[in-house]
């Protein structure tokens, strides 16, 4: 077994070969700095046992959120470690964490943001797990950058407001959920010849008649397609982020599609007054593209 002496010194030259430059010797000069960083590591672990993180990746994660240049010399030592943990190992998308994450952080958000509508509180929640638990374009997901300078639960607080903030405007909701109606024209592929069939007054309908579908949606149906459609999680993933098992979160995830085309066929027929063959003929290009219409029309 590795003595507690090499495990803290083996997390003192991560934390050194991670960390910025300019904070090297700030962080030489730290006193008992190996025995600090064992603790942090110590008081993760402790709370939360279940969770698997390497002590590497750990120290990696703690060197990039150092305290700045003139902070007490005492805040290395303040750091929140245990939450600094789990936060990491949310970031990593390590399952156990992510469900400690939904149990303790996220299901305590409602009671803190004061009176509002249960759909509004679903809502927020539903965005929250989007916005920092999930990576967009590469980068790491945004729980990746909290620090441990206060409270996980409080940090997350503060998102949830500003999300809760951006819902309860017009423009903030819209910005969320749609996009303009040439949104469908350019999810066409260029090359496709049924697009050049398609009357540009029924191309506008389509894209009006799946805007109109995606509205009446519950926001934990639109929630679930933009995580699997836009984002690309698996069944697994999302059975472990909503707690849930896979078969239940496959099932809805497949009903919440068939809502989506249901309701798009009612809106476009009467739109269109087409027959079902012709309907039946425009549709078709919908659900044969529905991962990359969900891109354009959810984010």
């Amino acid at each position: 077994m590795m003595k507690s002496e090499d495990v803290a010194a083996s997390l003192t030259e991560q934390v050194l070969a991670h960390a910025p430059p300019e904070r090297s010797a700030w962080l030489r000069a730290q006193q008992g700095l190996e025995r600090l960083l064992e603790e942090h590591l110590e008081a993760g672990r402790t709370a939360w046992p279940t969770v698997t993180l390497a002590p590497e990746s750990f120290a990696r994660h703690l060197a990039r959120h150092l305290p700045a240049e003139g902070a007490p010399a005492d805040a290395l030592r303040q750091l929140h470690a245990a939450d600094l943990y789990l936060a990491c190992a949310c970031a990593q998308g390590e399952p156990q964490a992510l469900q400690h994450f939904e149990r303790h952080i996220l299901q305590k958000v409602p009671a803190r943001l004061g009176q509002l509508p249960a759909a509004t509180l679903d809502e927020v929640l539903q965005v929250l797990r989007q916005r920092l638990l999930l990576g967009v374009g590469g980068a790491a997901p945004k729980i990746a950058d909290y620090s441990g300078r206060g409270p996980l639960r409080g940090w997350v607080r503060i998102v949830a407001a500003r999300i809760a903030g951006e819902l309860s405007s017009r423009d903030g909701r819209q910005e969320l959920f749609s996009e303009p109606p040439e949104a469908l024209e350019r999810m066409l592929s260029p090359d496709d010849p049924e697009r050049e069939v398609l009357r540009a007054d029924s191309r506008e309908a389509l894209t009006e008649s799946l805007q109109v579908a995606l509205a009446a949606l519950s926001e934990r149906e639109r929630a679930l397609l933009r995580l699997h459609h836009l984002h690309g999680l698996t069944m697994d993933k999302l059975a472990t982020m909503y707690g849930e098992p896979r078969s239940s979160v496959a099932r809805h995830v497949a009903q919440a599609r068939e809502r989506l085309l249901k309701l798009t066929r009612r809106e476009l027929g009467a739109r269109l007054k087409l027959d079902g063959r012709e309907l039946e003929s425009l549709l078709g290009l919908v659900q044969s593209r529905l991962d990359l219409s969900l891109n354009r029309l959810m984010t």
